[in-house]
């Protein structure tokens, strides 16, 4: 199963990141790519580009928890800005054709990002973010998802308050985040030949700025966007508020249940692979 596909399946398609990128990592995109382009009816050639996509919900379905005018200002200006700004930066390289993730991986460049990072990272940490959160949202999750939780975090608060404590701590700019973490060596996506059950685990991470876990070869289920224009307009400087209210009315674990499922089909694909490789050089 690809990541496309299992995010078609269960209409997240936007919030999956390509198997590919899992499985062979930056080393498995080639080194030179051609322009995606198409034609349209009466016009000249272009170039394909990245779209702004609208949220899956109205403007004011968030309210009061977040107000129509947050998200106008947040999605309309700061998002748009992200994306039209990384089609300018793409246009016509190597990059131009190739999907969001792998820009996002290629561009982060082991920690010393390229000139598109920033927004190409933004613009996928913002469309994970919208459809990471609902009308009449917060609550629990359920299943397997739930115990996973209650397992690598002791309890669901005990996971509660530490993703709260990141969010709060982040200094600046940045994300919190629940991640899978996998049994990997680094950013390059080696192998681990002497793979650890404590690696795989669900972790809460907060980063800076742009920076999503996706570089960390970490898989995201659901983040928190604690920059301030992401709250400022509904809570003014408490950040403090503004976190304990998404959590506890917002975030759609529909969506992240959903992710959970997905992530465990392919990283038991991926573990199955890394022991093929293995047995091959023994």
């Amino acid at each position: 199963m690809s990541w496309a596909a299992a995010a078609t399946a269960i209409s997240l398609s936007s919030s999956f990141v390509s198997h590919e990128g899992f499985n062979g990592g930056l080393k498995s995109v080639p080194c030179r790519y051609k322009q995606r382009q198409v034609r349209r009816a009466g016009a000249a050639v272009v170039t394909a580009k990245f779209d702004l996509k609208p949220p899956p919900y109205a403007f004011d379905a968030l309210e009061p928890h977040m107000t129509k005018q947050t998200f106008e200002y947040h999605w309309g200006k700061h998002h748009r800005a992200y994306v039209d700004n990384l089609n300018k930066q793409i246009v016509g390289t190597e990059l131009d054709g190739l999907a969001l993730e792998d820009v996002v991986r290629i561009t982060y460049n082991k920690g010393d990002p390229f000139p598109a990072f920033n927004n190409a990272a933004q613009a996928w940490n913002h469309e994970f973010f919208w459809e990471s959160m609902k009308p009449s949202g917060g609550g629990k999750p359920s299943g397997e998802l739930l115990a996973q939780i209650e397992k690598d975090f002791g309890s669901f608060e005990a996971f509660v308050n530490e993703f709260k404590t990141a969010a709060a701590t982040q200094f600046g700019s940045g994300w919190a985040w629940l991640v899978y973490k996998a049994n990997r060596l680094d950013v390059e996506n080696a192998v681990n030949l002497k793979p650890s059950e404590d690696d795989k685990k669900l972790v809460v991470v907060k980063s800076p700025n742009a920076v999503n876990p996706l570089v960390w070869d970490y898989y995201p289920f659901f983040p928190m966007n604690v920059w301030k224009h992401a709250y400022y307009l509904d809570y003014q400087n408490q950040r403090p508020d503004y976190i304990s209210i998404f959590m506890d009315t917002l975030v759609s674990w529909d969506a992240v249940n959903a992710r959970y499922e997905v992530v465990k089909a392919l990283f038991a694909q991926r573990e199955a692979k890394g022991k093929q490789e293995l047995s091959k050089t023994v």
